[in-house]
């Protein structure tokens, strides 16, 4: 069986591939990065054993997602404009504020496992949701160009993909914290796919470029 999480990695390896050959970000925002950094940082939390029990499958997994959005990120740091980059560190600071008091709070104010999975599966369940919803903004921008130029069909798939999986493993020992957004970015993936279809077709096709008339030879 082929892991949603390995081709969604995949995909994002090859978008970024594609920014540092153009040496420019385009239209592509930080946004989606962003979001998945924080909600694979405080999945990782959720995941080791001082919040929640046999769950290290949860933080090793998204560990590993955790260093591959540093790279993306580092990235498009290198190639964005400086108005970007500064919005960019400036969303990132705030996360990491964050994280830390989330983790500070966590450790000294809550004293069982039951509470601390309550407190930090409450965050991801909220976080993971944004994560999913971080693409709306780029379904907003398709809706409005009527183009799906920037909203790979493969990267909506895999998101899709991810999505059922994620669910299917929370539900077989049910794990609300999980199946919430898990089930929620099913949902948006969905959404995804669907508006890529609606606007495939409208979609400029760069490969194809007009001849250019001579005009002079033409008056000849």
């Amino acid at each position: 069986m082929v892991n949603p999480d390995e081709l969604r990695n995949i995909v994002g390896i090859i978008g970024n591939c594609c920014i540092v050959k153009k040496r420019d970000v385009e239209q592509y925002v930080p946004d989606p990065y962003l979001a998945t950094f924080l909600n694979c940082a405080l999945w990782v939390f959720y995941g080791l054993p001082v919040v929640h029990l046999n769950s290290i499958l949860v933080a090793t997994i998204n560990g590993t997602g955790l260093l591959i959005e540093v790279a993306y990120l580092s990235i498009y740091f290198a190639y964005a404009p400086k108005p970007k980059r500064s919005k960019m560190l400036a969303v990132l600071a705030v996360e990491l504020v964050f994280i830390a008091a989330v983790v500070a709070g966590v450790i000294l104010g809550a004293t069982t496992h039951e509470k601390r999975s309550l407190i930090v599966g409450s965050l991801c369940v909220f976080f993971g949701t944004l994560m999913y919803a971080a693409p709306l903004t780029i379904m907003k921008q398709v809706m409005a160009t009527k183009s799906v130029e920037y909203m790979p069909f493969t990267l909506s798939l895999v998101s899709f993909l991810n999505g059922i999986c994620w669910t299917t493993y929370a539900l077989i020992r049910f794990d609300i914290f999980i199946t919430i957004p898990n089930g929620m970015g099913t949902l948006l993936g969905l959404a995804q796919l669907i508006l890529y279809f609606c606007y495939y077709g409208s979609t400029p096709n760069k490969s194809v470029e007009l001849p250019v008339t001579n005009t002079k030879d033409d008056a000849m």
